[in-house]
């Protein structure tokens, strides 16, 4: 190490406290509700080659602390000189923004005519065009629905700005005014970091500095290593599943093999599903540390090791297989903006996998589902027309091996704060009827997981749209560990309770009338550990506060309530007759699909579809899940066979050994 230990120290938290003041610049200054509310958005603080060094822990998203920008920037032609702002929106350019509606944006920072470290951050735009409003719906099926594609280019050349750039963009999206204040925000942020940064190399030095940062990704990954060499070396297979892989589509599995060897570990996503027809696929390129792939790692690194230091030195004892042609590595143009949708299952994969390595260490699974609600309309009071975010509705917590699951705030997600109602009301014409906890929905245990959030809103506005991205979980389950019960499914209802109720399962397009309610409930965190164990206390305690039913206490928990308070003659005598409970639950959706799509099946679609080339995979997907509903008591891997023996098309490229591309 070229820095010493207590300066280290001094220069770790000098450079967090620049990624804090670039955080607080964009917070403060940004114009629309899902960045100064919601706080979608990331700041990194880079070393020279654009690796992450220092990010905010307090402000904005959780996603993208070693994201790796080194791609995208030698991706802008000629160069950089001083006073140089780029920026991208691209996910197929560099794979460092990952759908149209992220923006990253990145500031080189002289000293002495050389590029010493650059400011970069990402904010999420509500609009960038495209076909639907917010840009974002799984019925889109390529990347050029999506709306506007900035491929890295200069927004500012030598401190002066590309108005044409800025034109194109405001022409190309619905609410140009937002955008522009959103994108000004972040040029804030960035030149806010680059005086923090000259200001660090007056404190420290150039070469201090320089050395510093690169100490700071070593010491990264030294503490990654300890983490993972503190860990059993083995291998260990999961596998989860988002409920379809598009409209009406069928189940999409995601496999992780993790493989720990020593101060090392191997993510190998091989027999994961291949690309979808939607937009539910993770642009990666193949990065063998794309972020996006290891913000579930991140999350494990951190329950493992509370202070661990988060950067790209972080993911470099991690290798990532992701497999060409598979949702986790989409070939161009597969549609991309409802790739959040599948990381958080990819997330809840990862905890699983590790899980697995370390069951007394980590949580059962979080809600896994983070439905971010829009509406576009015209405002009745102002006659202007308008895309607001009403809020994220995101889950519970997994039970936690000390405590139970945060309620409403799921570990994977809760970065994402909620909209004051009255914000929300104010810039949008929404009335909020009902936003709270949801009763009886945390899985059952000795930890209970989490409760789910409830949010019921109306409009008056006429022909109003609204769109409810990553809606999911209403079919897979939420699991429970070592014993504990799933969480419960999420729903999504027009009209509930009322004649005209339609149930809108993982509809995230619709079309409101003035009057019409809608409510969406997030799923609750899995359990972990034998609800009969539980303190029947604790359970009281729930009952208490209006989280759980006196039905649901003796049904989950075996508690009998007599009088509003506990029977305990009659909880014992009921935990006496129940059957101890362990391992793995994921709900009894899971095991009937399990019980037809077992290990054998899948095996046989995974052989077919690396046969056949990546453009085909979706499609021929969609076909054998198809046969295999058709014939109930035909093996699948017999229904898969004679598909492709039935269709001259597959034969055909079969023979020719298509498919190697």
């Amino acid at each position: 190490m070229r820095t010493d230990p207590v300066t280290l120290q001094v220069l770790r938290n000098h450079c967090r406290a620049a990624a804090e003041s670039m955080a607080t610049t964009l917070y403060r200054t940004a114009h629309s509700t899902f960045v100064k509310e919601t706080e979608d958005f990331t700041i990194q603080l880079l070393d020279a080659q654009g690796k992450t060094c220092a990010v905010p822990l307090d402000l904005g998203a959780t996603w993208y602390p070693g994201v790796d920008y080194e791609a995208a920037i030698g991706l802008v032609p000629g160069g950089y000189d001083p006073g140089d702002v780029a920026l991208t929106s691209d996910p197929y350019s560099g794979y460092l923004s990952t759908h149209s509606p992220d923006t990253n944006m990145w500031k080189p920072v002289f000293h002495e005519g050389a590029v010493i470290a650059f400011a970069g951050g990402h904010i999420h735009n509500v609009d960038v065009g495209g076909a639907v409003p917010a840009s974002l719906s799984r019925t889109l099926t390529e990347v050029h629905q999506e709306g506007l594609r900035i491929p890295p280019s200069k927004l500012y050349r030598a401190g002066v700005l590309d108005e044409t750039l800025v034109r194109t963009i405001l022409a190309n999206v619905r609410v140009p005014e937002q955008n522009w204040g959103d994108l000004k925000a972040l040029v804030a942020a960035v030149n806010t970091g680059e005086r923090r940064i000259l200001d660090l190399v007056r404190r420290f030095g150039a070469e201090t500095l320089k050395d510093g940062l690169a100490d700071l990704l070593d010491y990264g990954e030294a503490q990654a290593r300890a983490v993972l060499a503190d860990l059993p070396d083995g291998t260990y297979t999961f596998a989860d599943y988002c409920d379809e892989d598009g409209v009406g589509g069928d189940p999409l599995r995601l496999k992780l093999t993790l493989r720990i060897q020593g101060d090392s570990a191997e993510l190998d996503f091989t027999g994961t599903d291949p690309q979808t027809l939607s937009s539910m696929n993770v642009p990666t390129g193949g990065h063998p540390r794309h972020s996006l792939i290891l913000v579930g790692v991140y999350y494990v690194l951190s329950a493992l090791s509370p202070k661990i230091l988060l950067n790209f030195g972080t993911t470099r004892p991690f290798t990532c297989i992701l497999p060409e042609g598979s949702v986790v590595n989409p070939a161009h143009p597969a549609a991309v903006g409802m790739r959040s949708l599948t990381c958080a299952r990819l997330r809840s994969l990862v905890f699983g996998a590790f899980a697995q390595a370390a069951p007394e260490r980590l949580p059962a699974a979080p809600a896994g589902s983070s439905s971010i609600i829009n509406l576009a309309a015209e405002h009745p009071r102002t006659g202007r027309r308008v895309i607001a975010a009403v809020a994220p509705i995101v889950g519970g917590g997994g039970g936690m091996p000390h405590r139970d699951g945060t309620d409403g705030s799921g570990a994977d997600a809760a970065y994402l704060k909620n909209s004051p109602v009255e914000i929300t009301e104010s810039e949008a014409p929404v009335r909020i009827l009902r936003y709270g906890l949801m009763p009886d929905t945390g899985g059952a245990g000795t930890h209970r997981g989490g409760l789910a959030t409830v949010l019921e809103f109306t409009t008056d506005a006429p022909d109003a749209t609204v769109t409810a991205r990553n809606r999911d979980r209403t079919q897979f389950r939420p699991w429970g560990t070592l014993g504990g019960k799933p969480g419960a499914p999420s729903s999504f209802a027009l009209n509930p309770g009322t004649e005209r109720e339609q149930d809108l399962r993982n509809t995230d397009l619709l079309h409101l009338a003035p009057g019409d309610v809608v409510r969406i409930v997030s799923p609750g965190g899995g359990g972990r550990g034998d609800p009969a164990a539980r303190k029947p206390e604790a359970v009281l305690r729930d009952i208490q506060a209006g989280r759980l039913s006196v039905a649901a206490a003796e049904r989950d928990y075996a508690v009998v309530l007599r009088g509003g308070a506990v029977d305990a003659d009659a909880t014992a005598a009921l935990r006496a007759r129940a059957a101890p409970r362990q391992g793995f639950d994921g709900g009894p959706e899971r095991a009937a699909h399990e019980a037809r799509w077992d290990t054998d099946a899948y095996a046989a679609l995974i052989e077919a579809l690396a046969r056949v080339p990546a453009s085909w995979r979706g499609r021929l997907k969609r076909r054998l899940f198809a046969a295999v509903r058709a014939a109930p008591e035909q093996a699948p891997r017999e229904a898969i066979a004679a598909v492709l023996r039935a269709d001259r098309a597959f034969a055909r490229a079969l023979a020719e050994g298509a498919g190697r591309g």
